[in-house]
């Protein structure tokens, strides 16, 4: 009886949760709201020259949660970290999300359990967990964007030995490759359109993703758009560097594969014995939740697992 009200009671509140998440990001994703969200980034931003009474009304117009979100350490960049990720949200939706669910996650754990040790742990986990997500979103946003650059920069080039003027080509980058290459760069040709020069259109975007080939070609123009040069034959070049790179890091992940694989297997290895020991044999290891040592080797044998996942993780990261 017990395992039925427990499903319905996770059930409705991750129904809740996605209600509340397609409901916040229906109202962040309109062209009103990314328009604000734009114009805060930009406010907070010194090197652009805004005026200081058109920063002072656009800060005026933000909501309260975020002006505080704004000026705590932790979530002080928030809004960019949200933005490196392609996620339409803003600070304070997302810390609220967060916040929710760690509630949901501690009410399900102190219902399982009866125990508040393991119910804070669980609401630090789903925070943690969220948190994890949004470095995840931002990972995979990168690592797509660098996997797309090569042939943006291919592009860039085959239209400069064919005629076409470099916004152009910008524009055609914007219009043919894939987001968030083509998203990025149809943005900067609309900020050039709107009377920004090109190679400080094209630097903005590194307030929008973070990527070491990205800056190198925002240098490059900005060389270029000084001192003039072969800018095809360049982008080329820088093109073959990243592909080549790339093609290097596939190889050593091929590499740590078995290393990785086995901090997987260590890391899920306890968990999956322990929920095997519960079905097979109820109340087995209740001790362990129940008796003050059973919860101290318990938090002992997490620490040394994370300790293992991370000095694992150390010996298989190889920076390319």
């Amino acid at each position: 009886m017990l395992y039925p009200i427990v499903a319905f009671i996770f059930l409705t509140v991750f129904c809740i949760l996605v209600a509340v998440y397609l409901g916040v990001t229906g109202v962040q994703s309109s062209p009103k709201s990314e328009l604000k969200r734009r114009l805060r980034n930009m406010a907070k931003q010194d090197t652009l020259g805004m005026p200081a009474q058109l920063r002072s009304e656009i800060t005026r117009e933000t909501a309260p949660a975020d002006r505080v979100l704004s000026r705590l350490p932790f979530t002080r960049n928030l809004d960019q970290k949200l933005d490196h990720a392609g996620l339409q949200l803003t600070a304070s939706a997302f810390v609220l999300s967060s916040a929710g669910l760690a509630l949901a996650g501690a009410a399900v754990t102190a219902y399982l359990t009866h125990s508040a040790l393991f119910s804070l742990l669980a609401a630090l986990a789903s925070a943690v967990l969220a948190f994890g997500f949004l470095r995840f979103k931002t990972m995979q946003r990168t690592e797509k964007f660098t996997e797309l650059f090569p042939d943006a920069l291919t592009m860039i080039a085959r239209s400069l030995r064919a005629g076409h003027s470099f916004n152009t080509a910008v524009q055609l980058v914007g219009q043919e490759i894939a987001d968030p290459v083509g998203e990025l760069f149809k943005v900067a040709y609309d900020q050039q359109q709107l009377g920004l020069r090109i190679s400080d259109s094209l630097g903005n975007l590194n307030e929008r993703v973070d990527s070491l080939d990205l800056r190198f070609f925002t240098t490059v123009v900005s060389i270029h758009t000084d001192i003039g040069g072969n800018l095809s034959e360049i982008l080329d070049k820088l093109a073959v560097t990243i592909r080549e790179r790339l093609r290097i890091r596939r190889q050593v992940q091929v590499y740590t594969a078995q290393g990785r694989m086995s901090g997987y297997v260590l890391g899920a290895l306890p968990i999956i014995a322990y929920v095997c020991f519960n079905v097979l044999n109820p109340g087995y290891e209740s001790a362990l939740i129940k008796d003050p040592m059973g919860i101290s080797i318990l938090l002992v044998a997490a620490g040394m697992q994370l300790l293992g996942l991370l000095v694992i993780r150390n010996i298989i990261k190889i920076q390319i």
